[in-house]
């Protein structure tokens, strides 16, 4: 195609890879009315001799070609150094997984909507010239972009596997222990990736009450229930144009997946109240300290929203992989901390350094944050010494040296039990090893439950509030151990 001399200058041209002459041409003068110049292949064959041509910036491939398959396409746009994204059928969600896996950076559903071409191409050409525009001039380069801090070869894989994501659109799970840094991670895919200057929308899905989750996700019209006074938007309206982190989605009750599910798929969303349905345009990254494989094998999360949701997967490491960091983190967690206290030159001892390095951490980074944040109250303001770090972690246990578990700071050899080499659980006597620990912990839960059961005379709201759990919780366990 020819652009004519009244266009603005194209940032690239459009490679469209489809065997249907119809749908290319259809693309081509969609692709011409934005400004961009475009050439189509109607096979694999065809498409890698263009891409064997300089001047391209953007691949558009249907998945099924006559010799062979989207996949391909992907495999030789990503070698060049292209984003590509995928052509899939109306509802085809395993295809659309497939393509972001492969490498894909979208993908687009047929029958295709010209704003939703257009939204894609915004998303690739868009942050590009953002980028053209900070590399030519020192003041426009950002140096708040949040980041890992640690030089351990665990931290670095994990800042090397988020730059690759922060280029891409494919949903992302991050899992992790508590504390570990998985919500830093999710920012710092954002804040690294084309959707930088939109919104970025942390939610905690254990956190609101399931009654009110489709309004809070959704948003709601005025009138809709007791309460809704106006027009509100959710959470996926306020995301729009960025990034939603779904934090603790583990939690998320099943009716409610059920219907997050559909606005994935659909990426539309509709109000509690309203009639339409209304496009939004958000990248989804979700993160759990739970094994959400495992809850999907038990039943209490959905298979297909786990396969939406898990296109990748970013492993964030508990503190005693990165042990090393310990000192490094500590300078960077004190001098935030100073800031909140007004304070500043706060450091710490080598002794205090010493200590902190035997120590464990369950509670990861903000378990260290924590120690240092009450060090910091008990020191004299100038420095921080062994004894004021060793008061603020009373209670944690210092990194074992041998086989036997080490007693917690502030406590003396005789409040700890000797190793033994049997359990003990409640009400029963000591079993012999080797042990099916997970089979003997379903077992001891199954007897509490059906105490606590037979005390409520079956009612299970009571019997949750006995055990200290949520109603939820305790229908998952139910469901879990297969309790009637």
């Amino acid at each position: 195609m020819t652009r004519s001399s009244t266009e603005r200058e194209s940032p690239g041209k459009v490679l469209v890879v489809d065997d249907e002459a119809d749908l290319r041409e259809l693309l081509s003068l969609s692709l011409l009315r934005m400004g961009l110049d475009c050439e189509t292949a109607g096979s694999v064959t065809e498409a890698r001799a263009w891409l064997g041509k300089p001047g391209f910036a953007l691949v558009l491939t249907d998945m099924n070609l006559p010799d062979g398959t989207g996949v391909d396409v992907v495999a030789l746009a990503t070698a060049a150094g292209l984003p590509v994204a995928m052509i899939t059928a109306y509802g085809s969600a395993e295809t659309a997984v497939a393509a972001l896996k492969a490498g894909a950076f979208d993908y687009v559903e047929k029958p295709i909507e010209f704003a939703t071409l257009k939204q894609l191409i915004g998303n690739v050409f868009k942050p590009a010239a953002r980028r053209e525009e900070r590399a030519g001039t020192r003041e426009g380069v950002r140096t708040d972009i949040p980041s890992l801090q640690g030089e351990s070869r665990a931290v670095v894989q994990v800042r090397e596997l988020i730059a690759r994501l922060a280029r891409t659109m494919a949903p992302v799970a991050i899992s992790g222990p508590s504390g570990s840094g998985k919500e830093l991670a999710a920012r710092s895919i954002h804040a690294q990736g084309g959707r930088a200057s939109g919104p970025f929308i942390a939610v905690n899905c254990g956190a609101i009450p399931e009654h009110l989750m489709e309004a809070e996700f959704f948003g709601y019209r005025k009138g809709a229930f007791t309460g809704a006074n106006e027009d509100r938007d959710g959470f996926f309206q306020a995301a729009h144009g960025g990034t939603l982190l779904l934090d603790e989605v583990a939690d998320l009750p099943l009716a409610m997946q059920v219907k997050l599910l559909r606005a994935i798929q659909e990426r539309k969303v509709r109000k509690v109240g309203a009639t339409l349905e209304e496009p939004v345009d958000v990248r989804l990254i979700s993160a759990t300290h739970k094994d959400l494989a495992k809850l999907v094998a038990g039943g209490g999360f959905r298979q297909d929203l786990y396969y939406r949701l898990n296109v990748i997967e970013l492993k964030m490491p508990a503190l005693s992989e990165r042990a090393e960091d310990i000192p490094l983190l500590a300078k960077h967690l004190l001098t935030r901390i100073a800031e909140r206290h007004g304070t500043s030159g706060v450091k710490l001892t080598e002794s205090a350094q010493t200590v902190l390095a035997t120590l464990r951490f369950p509670g990861n980074v903000r378990e260290l944050e924590n120690v240092l944040e009450r060090a910091v109250a008990l020191s004299d303001g100038a420095s921080i010494d062994r004894d004021a770090i060793q008061l603020a972690a009373r209670g944690l246990a210092p990194v074992a040296s041998t086989d036997e578990e080490a007693a917690p700071l502030g406590a003396s050899q005789s409040d700890v039990a000797p190793a033994t080499a049997s359990a003990i659980g409640p009400g029963e006597g000591a079993v012999e090893f080797p042990l099916d620990l997970e089979a003997h912990l379903d077992s001891i839960e199954r007897k509490l439950i059906e105490q606590a059961l037979l005390k409520t005379r079956y009612n299970r709201t009571q019997a949750a509030e006995l055990l200290g759990l949520s109603f939820r919780q305790f229908r998952y366990r139910l469901q879990r151990l297969g309790i009637k």
